[in-house]
């Protein structure tokens, strides 16, 4: 080992899978709760465009998600050609049916629908994906109580695995409204100091360097190398790109591994826990929609 590379680092890789099982287990008895006292379950409409292989797959995940936790759940599947009106018709519909308490439109959509328009026509009270301009509103205020997924899973997932927040440095690359933006006030409502990187960053890795907590969340594959990461530091990786038919992450994981204290891998990462946070969002907009 050469004088100016720093001392290996034991890195705990964290297993979103097994603590989005937990979470799971604690909204299933929720759910046999209320229904045991004459509720019906939630139901979670969950809306595909298209006929895209990764999308079906995770809507067949989502859907069993649901069953497994004793929630409903329906589908429905559009052709790629269906018209935008149509769409915001069917989400009309679904805003309207009170057996209904979670909408989720899958993304992403035919280059002919706005995702902007299909956001805000979904009702905010089941904007179970928490994109409705309202939700997002409500976030930056820090009032929001259904909250983007992904993020909302990054956050349990530090949580769980005590990562100190308040007065650490966080760095987050990727800017997006689902990802980038939302973990980033999450993360700063806990009294982290944020940093937002995107494609226009200077010295980049540099920045990254910076960080005690660091969350890649591009979909650039392997692009966080070992020496963007700050020894010791924490590291969540968001992106799932295919490459060779297999499933990588942005960060470099086996490079990484003996650099970052804590490491989430691109499987049994933080995909389980957005799911879970799909389940518990659409529970919690049930919950407040009947007054539970």
């Amino acid at each position: 080992m050469s004088e100016t590379e720093p001392a290996p680092v034991h890195t705990q890789v964290l297993d979103g899978l097994a603590l989005a099982n937990e979470i799971r287990a604690e909204l299933a008895e929720t759910i046999a709760q209320l229904v045991a006292a004459g509720s019906r379950a939630p139901c979670l409409a969950v809306v595909l465009v298209g006929d895209d292989p990764a999308s079906r797959s995770y809507i067949k995940g989502k859907k069993r998600a649901c069953a497994r936790i004793g929630m409903d759940s329906t589908e429905h599947l559009l052709p790629e050609s269906t018209p935008q009106d149509k769409l915001l018709g069917l989400i009309a519909d679904l805003n309207a049916d009170d057996g209904i308490d979670g909408i989720l439109v899958q993304l992403p959509l035919p280059k002919h629908i706005s995702a902007a328009a299909v956001a805000e026509a979904v009702d905010p009270a089941k904007d179970a994906d928490a994109l409705h301009p309202t939700t997002s509103g409500r976030l930056l205020a820090g009032t929001a109580e259904l909250i983007s997924c992904t993020p909302l899973g990054i956050m349990a997932v530090l949580d769980h695995y005590s990562v100190p927040l308040e007065g650490a440095r966080a760095v987050v690359i990727g800017r997006s409204n689902i990802v980038g933006k939302p973990i980033a006030l999450l993360l700063q409502q806990r009294n982290a100091t944020v940093t937002v990187c995107h494609s226009r960053t200077r010295d980049l890795a540099g920045v990254c360097r910076e960080a005690d907590i660091l969350v890649a969340a591009v979909g650039r594959p392997r692009m966080v190398k070992a020496d963007w990461v700050r020894p010791g530091a924490a590291v969540i990786d968001v992106g799932v790109t295919e490459v060779d038919g297999k499933l990588v992450g942005d960060v470099d994981f086996d490079a990484v591994l003996g650099r970052a204290s804590l490491l989430t891998p691109s499987r049994r990462g933080i995909g389980p826990m957005t799911i879970t946070m799909l389940l518990r969002n659409t529970l919690l907009a049930y919950r407040n929609r009947k007054a539970l």
